[in-house]
């Protein structure tokens, strides 16, 4: 028992990574998310229906983030705690099976794929169709160079606050008596929060604002970290790192800027350019140099990127841990 106990973070970080890997978050199976989201809506719902100030909403959004992150924290934690009382093994189980949920590799890569499979049959309209599944952007009139910048773009933006922040958030719970799946969780309940309601246009502008600080600061350092690793993985860091300092903070967001464009940066490629949202015309900063387009292979090898560095982070982990 005591050798169970002294390895059940490793056991639940390494199983959790091969469950995403495998199963991923299939589609009729219940998740975390769905009831977060389920949270968020009626909340927004009665917040508007009680009041339209701006001051009154600003306070309720803030409400809104600590209820449902320190909710989703304690909520973790006392499902594993309770499991764990009743059985070891169906606590260990269950941690695992709520870190994994919040691991969004796996799924990344079949939205991936799923446009992709059309395009190389050169079924624009299907390819158009199956975006329009995963962006905001308009995709009724994308030309394949679009898509394939769009897949591209929405993989290297989700692949901090779907993979690595919450890798990030599973590894420091895993040195604390909280454990992976609390914090882990409270992450994957800020980043439901930012997409949700984390807009600067009505209704959301006020309810919204606390949800979309909050998760730029819990995502900062697992993004600059990030950018970092996959520096360094591209074999050519200062390269990456001086395109990042050049480009990203021309991006809005404070940390999808730097996602996409150290992605852009360690695959030779360029993103951002003209997107169009419910008819309106909006132009992103070009990031990155355009030394190869953006093809189906190079969606491939960012995917890889994501494994790699994603095995990295876990494996420095596992190896730091066994001097505790």
């Amino acid at each position: 028992m005591t050798e169970f106990v002294d390895g059940y973070a490793a056991i639940v970080l390494m199983g959790a990574a091969g469950l995403d890997f495998l199963v991923g978050d299939p589609w009729h199976w219940p998740h975390p998310v769905q009831a977060m989201g389920w949270v968020i809506q009626r909340y927004t719902n009665l917040a508007f229906k009680a009041t339209q100030s701006a001051r009154v909403l600003k306070g309720l959004g803030v409400l809104l983030s600590v209820l449902l992150v320190g909710g989703s924290a304690m909520v973790g934690w006392g499902l594993v705690a309770i499991s764990r009382w009743f059985n070891p093994w169906l606590g260990l189980s269950l941690e695992i099976i709520l870190v994994a949920s919040c691991f969004a590799g796996r799924s990344l890569r079949d939205a991936a794929e799923d446009v992709l499979s059309p395009l190389l049959q050169d079924n624009l309209a299907e390819a158009r169709q199956r975006m329009s599944r995963y962006v905001g952007r308009d995709t009724h009139d994308l030309e394949r160079p679009e898509i394939l910048r769009a897949v591209f773009e929405t993989v290297a933006e989700n692949s901090v606050d779907g993979i690595m922040g919450p890798l990030f958030y599973a590894l420091v719970g895993a040195a604390t008596p909280l454990g992976s799946a609390s914090l882990a969780l409270a992450y994957k309940a800020a980043s439901t929060l930012d997409s949700m309601v984390g807009y600067r246009a009505a209704p959301y502008t006020d309810i919204g604002w606390c949800s979309a600080k909050f998760e730029d600061a819990l995502t900062w350092l697992p993004c600059r970290l990030t950018v970092v690793t996959l520096a360094l993985l591209s074999r050519k860091p200062r390269t990456v790192m001086g395109l990042c300092q050049r480009d990203a903070a021309a991006d809005p967001s404070p940390n999808s800027g730097w996602s996409e464009c150290a992605y852009a940066a360690s695959l030779g490629v360029q993103v951002g350019g003209k997107n169009v949202y419910k008819g309106v015309v909006k132009v992103k900063p070009l990031m990155g140099d355009p030394i190869r387009a953006i093809t189906p292979e190079v969606i491939r090898e960012c995917l890889q990127l994501n494994r790699f560095c994603f095995l990295l982070w876990l494996s420095i982990w596992l190896s730091v841990s066994q001097f505790w």
